[in-house]
């Protein structure tokens, strides 16, 4: 499955329209029916208002996320919008069910919460704004749903030029107490490139149970007909409470535990293509508070880890936006395709956040 992506730029009202197409395409995608659709441009819609009306301006990025293994791995449109704006004093007051903003079509982004299936918000005065929903095939159950147990993962894709298609993939599988998240970046960019992390992403779901270095060997195997990828898995066994890490190419991974971020290193090569003869797994203490972020070149290498406490409990899809967002700049738009995807262990009970993924 090669990764399907909107990114649509608001600068001004007539984006408006623009963000509420671009979300009616996905819901298509995705094979939702036309009340989630509608829920979907609805969500949308309010999102891109409020980068006009409150924060001048930014962008709304719409992927395509597959849900968990029991749901038949159905895909659900996921809208992000990401400003350098002046952020929200008050997200509490915001965030209540009603309130809405000026000119809007009355949402709010207290109901923006209560119709989709997760929503989250990380605001900080001068920083700016990530908002982020996520719209499933059924309505959610219940408005204030307890997120499941276990570690969580997000991520965003973002692709170059604004291209239909990236060469960046994410996705993540699950076997037993094994919990393994995979970012694979295709050789180079467009359909090509795309075709190739689709690849990895395909034939990672048959190696599930497997420790990450037969996964590369596998994933090796199944490039073959592509022009190949850079890839980096990470594993976690929550049976032994460590994080097993592994990687070819050049994708990023840094690991916080302890209040501490550590990079973690891949192998130089090409699976599929210049795979080392052996593969070296990394293996580091998993805690309460760890998170681990991958990421692909299309992010500055010198980029800051995020240390706020609130954005760390947050879904790690706006954790994810967040690094994005703060690595670049208006002036310094993406050199690549872009990929960030994010770890977290357990989130806690009562959380204003939705399922998680």
């Amino acid at each position: 499955m090669m990764s399907r992506v909107w990114e649509v730029p608001v600068d001004d009202s007539t984006r408006v329209r623009d963000v509420r197409v671009a979300a009616e395409a996905a819901g298509a995608c995705a094979e939702l029916g036309p009340d989630r659709i509608a829920t979907a441009a609805l969500v949308a819609t309010e999102l891109a208002t409020n980068l006009v009306r409150h924060a001048d301006g930014g962008y709304v990025l719409i992927n395509l996320v597959e849900r968990a293994p029991a749901d038949g791995r159905r895909l659900s449109v996921q809208l992000v919008a990401l400003d350098h704006g002046p952020g929200i004093a008050d997200v509490a007051a915001a965030m209540r069910d009603g309130y809405t903003t000026a000119a809007s079509l009355g949402a709010g982004l207290g109901t923006c919460r209560r119709i989709a299936n997760d929503f989250d918000l990380h605001s900080l005065p001068g920083r700016g704004t990530v908002a982020m929903a996520r719209i499933d095939h059924e309505p959610p159950a219940d408005r204030y749903r307890t997120p499941p147990r276990g570690p969580h993962t997000g991520g965003v894709n973002v692709p170059l030029g604004r291209a239909e298609y990236s060469g960046d993939a994410w996705t993540r599988v699950c076997a037993g107490d094994r919990h393994t998240l995979l970012l694979a970046d295709g050789l180079g960019h467009g359909p090509k490139a795309a075709e190739a992390s689709g690849a990895a992403v395909d034939a990672l779901r048959d190696v599930a149970d497997r420790p990450p270095a037969e996964m590369l060997r596998h994933l090796g195997r199944a490039l073959r007909r592509t022009r190949g990828a850079a890839v980096a898995v990470a594993q976690l066994d929550l049976g032994s409470g460590r994080l097993h890490f592994a990687g070819i190419g050049n994708v990023g991974a840094r690991l916080r535990t302890d209040g501490t971020w550590k990079a973690m290193l891949s192998q130089p090569g090409i699976v599929g293509a210049q795979a080392p003869a052996s593969v070296t797994v990394q293996r580091q203490p998993w805690q309460d508070d760890s998170l681990l972020v991958l990421h692909s070149d299309g992010l500055p290498g010198r980029w800051t880890p995020p240390d706020d406490a609130v954005l760390l409990g947050c879904d790690p899809a706006v954790v994810a936006a967040v690094v994005l967002r703060d690595a670049g700049s208006a002036a310094r738009p993406v050199r690549d395709d872009t990929c960030v995807a994010v770890l977290g262990a357990e989130r806690g009970v009562g959380s204003r956040h939705g399922s998680g993924g």
